[in-house]
């Protein structure tokens, strides 16, 4: 029962916890652009393979595709195509882009879908070549799997701490400041408030009013 206890824990929160593969289905309008961006961390791979579907409507259609970094930095291009794939290690911490449209090649106009299958982390991973090479298979190899996947949830752990501490600081910061900002409007109103007070007092003296 523990045993069991734990490996349900761990699937719990490898589905929730590790980066995984996504495939998505998207429909390109005949103008404009459709995207679909991700949330990485540093040295994660990501594998992803995307696929024109033909239908009804469009004639032998080709679409540009674009893949970018959360700073900006082009990973991947393509124009007039009908399928492809991109690979890379991520760099830099934050959302990857991955943009897709239809490039104008298209005869019978209207709507064109894509099919997108996107690995990311332990998801890519190829883990019959792994079996291959170190030579283990069933209960091992799921074994391993496992232990990757514990690899990755501590990983995410650490970022998911680090990014807490990150909002925690920016949470103190910007009490700090609205407390100071509150005190200073509030020494500022006295001030004005004790002017007032003398200039009206002045002023009824000098009319003789008191």
């Amino acid at each position: 029962m523990g045993n069991r206890a734990i490996l349900t824990l761990l699937l719990f929160l490898s589905a929730n916890l590790v980066p995984s593969a996504l495939a998505i289905w998207l429909t390109l309008p005949s103008i404009g652009t459709k995207c679909v961006s991700e949330e990485i961390q540093t040295n994660v791979v990501v594998l992803a393979d995307y696929v024109v579907v033909p239908n009804d409507h469009s004639l032998n259609p080709t679409i540009a595709v674009k893949v970018t970094s959360p700073y900006g930095n082009n990973l991947h291009h393509q124009d007039n195509t009908t399928h492809g794939n991109f690979a890379f290690t991520t760099q830099e911490t934050g959302n990857y882009l991955a943009c897709f449209w239809v490039d104008g090649n298209n005869q019978g106009g209207g709507e064109v879908n894509v099919n997108l299958d996107w690995k990311i982390g332990i998801a890519a991973k190829d883990w019959d070549s792994v079996a291959r090479k170190e030579k283990i298979e069933g209960v091992e190899l799921e074994l391993r799997k496992l232990e990757g996947a514990v690899e990755a949830i501590h990983e995410n752990l650490i970022y998911l701490k680090g990014r807490e501490a990150e909002m925690r600081s920016v949470s103190e910061k910007t009490n700090a400041r609205v407390a100071w900002f509150s005190i200073l409007s509030l020494g500022l109103c006295i001030a004005v408030s004790a002017f007032q007070l003398w200039y009206l007092k002045r002023y009824f003296q000098k009319k003789k009013l008191i």
